[in-house]
C-alpha cells in the first residue's frame, strides 16, 4: 500500500484554517496561519520580494493534511537572521549558483517557533524528505530550517541535516512580582544604572500606552508605520514590511499583539511592536520620530519585562543580535537551525565550518554571560 502524498501549496491562505489550527497547537504567534497570511496577502513575503511561498503538506490516509512545513523559495539571504552569506559567496566563487534556495522559517522573524506542524512522526519525516526532494528536483542548492524548537531540531538531525547554533538574548522570569522585584536581584551599580535610565526616559515623555486587540486602530498603525519606516530606512535602506501588513496582522491576531507607544506633546512619538504567546513575549519592531535618550531601552526591554511579570510569562525574547541587552538582564541563549546541502562536496565544506563554529558560539555565549548584572550569590 503506497504512502499518502506530499504536496506543495503556493499560498498559506490556500491551506484550510481548520487543518492548520488542528496541527499547530503551541499558541506561538509565529506559527499561526494568520501571521503567514498577513505577510503574504500584504505582499511583504512574496515572489516579488524574494520570498516565494512553497509550503509543503504531508497528507494523511484520510486525504487531509497530517503535517505542514511552511517554506519559501528564496533568491537572497535577507530577512532570515541566520547568516549564510559566507556560504553563498564560497559556492559562487566555486562557479555554482547558491540561489535559489529553500527556506523553512517565519519570514523576517528571528524567533523560535514550531516548523513541522503536527505530531504524526511519519508525516513529519515525510515533510523533511519532501523538502530534500524539492531541492534536488528543482536544482536548488540547499534547504534551511531556522529557529527550530528542540523537537523539530531532533527530527531534522535524524534525517542527516547539519545542525547549527547561534546566540540570542532572552530575559528569564524567575517568579518576579514586577520590574522592581527584578531590579532587586541586580548588583547595586547595575540597579542604579537601569533605574536612572528609566527615570530619564520617562521624564522626557508624557506617558506610555499598552495597546492590544481593539486598541489597534488604523490611526495607531499609521503612527507606528511612520516610526518603523524611519528606523528601517536608516538600518536596512528599505523597510521590508508593507503598511498593509500591520493592518492585516492587527485585524487577524490583535489578541497576541502588544504595541507599546510613547506619548509626548499630545502625540505618539515612538513605539515597540511585540507579539506574545502562552509563555513568552517577543520583541519585533521599534521606531521613533524623536530622539529621546534611553527611550529605546525603555519601550523595547523594560516595558516587555513589566508585561511578562504582570502576565506571568516565562521569558522575553528580544530578537536578533544585541550584546548590550546583557547589561539589562537578558541572558545569552542558544538557538537551533538545520541545513540540507545538496552537493556532497559543498556539504562537506559546510560541515567542516560548522564543526569549528559550534564550539566558538558556545564559548561566546559563556563569555557574554559573565556580563550579566545579577548580584553574586
Amino acid at each position: 500500500m503506497s504512502r499518502p502524498a506530499s504536496r506543495i501549496v503556493s499560498r498559506a491562505g490556500d491551506i484550510d484554517a481548520a487543518d492548520w489550527a488542528r496541527l499547530e497547537t503551541s499558541g506561538n504567534p509565529f506559527a499561526r496561519r494568520d501571521f503567514f497570511t498577513a505577510l503574504e496577502d500584504s505582499g511583504s513575503a512574496a515572489a516579488s520580494s524574494g520570498w516565494q511561498p512553497a509550503h509543503i503538506l504531508a497528507d494523511g490516509a484520510d486525504g487531509r493534511p497530517a503535517a505542514i512545513l511552511p517554506g519559501y523559495v528564496k533568491g537572497h539571504s535577507q530577512g532570515e537572521y541566520v547568516f549564510d552569506h559566507g556560504w553563498a559567496d564560497a559556492w559562487t566563487r566555486a562557479g555554482q549558483a547558491y540561489y535559489p534556495k529553500l527556506q523553512h522559517a517565519t519570514p523576517f522573524t528571528p524567533a523560535t517557533a514550531p516548523r513541522l506542524l503536527g505530531t504524526d512522526a511519519d508525516a513529519r519525516a515525510r515533510l523533511v524528505a519532501a523538502s530534500e526532494a524539492v531541492v534536488r528536483q528543482n536544482g536548488l542548492s540547499s534547504a534551511h530550517a531556522t529557529f527550530l524548537d528542540e523537537n523539530d531540531a531532533e527530527t531534522f538531525a535524524a534525517a542527516g541535516w547539519l545542525p547549527r547554533r547561534d546566540v540570542q538574548f532572552h530575559w528569564q522570569n524567575r517568579g518576579y512580582a514586577g520590574f522592581n522585584d527584578f531590579l532587586g536581584q541586580l548588583s547595586s551599580r547595575k540597579r542604579k544604572t537601569l533605574r536612572r535610565e528609566r527615570e530619564q526616559a520617562l521624564a522626557a515623555i508624557d506617558g506610555i500606552d499598552w495597546l492590544t486587540g481593539s486598541d489597534l486602530t488604523e490611526a495607531v498603525w499609521d503612527s507606528f508605520f511612520a516610526f518603523y519606516q524611519d528606523t528601517g530606512s536608516r538600518k536596512w535602506g528599505r523597510p521590508y514590511l508593507s503598511r498593509r501588513f500591520f493592518s492585516l496582522v492587527g485585524e487577524r491576531m490583535g489578541d497576541q499583539i502588544l504595541l507599546v507607544m510613547a506619548r509626548r506633546n499630545g502625540r505618539h512619538v515612538a513605539g515597540a511592536l511585540n507579539f506574545y504567546g502562552p509563555d513568552a513575549i517577543y520583541g519585533r519592531q521599534w521606531g521613533a520620530v524623536e530622539d529621546i535618550p534611553f527611550l529605546h531601552f525603555e519601550l523595547c526591554y523594560h516595558q516587555a519585562i513589566d508585561f511578562a511579570c504582570q502576565h506571568r510569562l516565562s521569558r522575553v525574547e528580544a530578537g536578533a543580535q544585541g550584546p548590550h541587552k546583557v547589561a539589562r538582564g537578558y541572558e545569552p541563549s542558544l538557538t537551533r537551525s538545520a541545513h540540507f546541502i545538496a552537493n556532497p562536496g559543498f556539504r562537506s565544506a559546510v560541515a567542516d565550518f560548522l564543526a569549528r563554529e559550534t564550539p566558538a558560539v558556545a564559548q561566546e555565549a559563556s563569555w557574554l554571560a559573565n556580563g550579566l548584572p545579577f548580584r553574586a550569590e
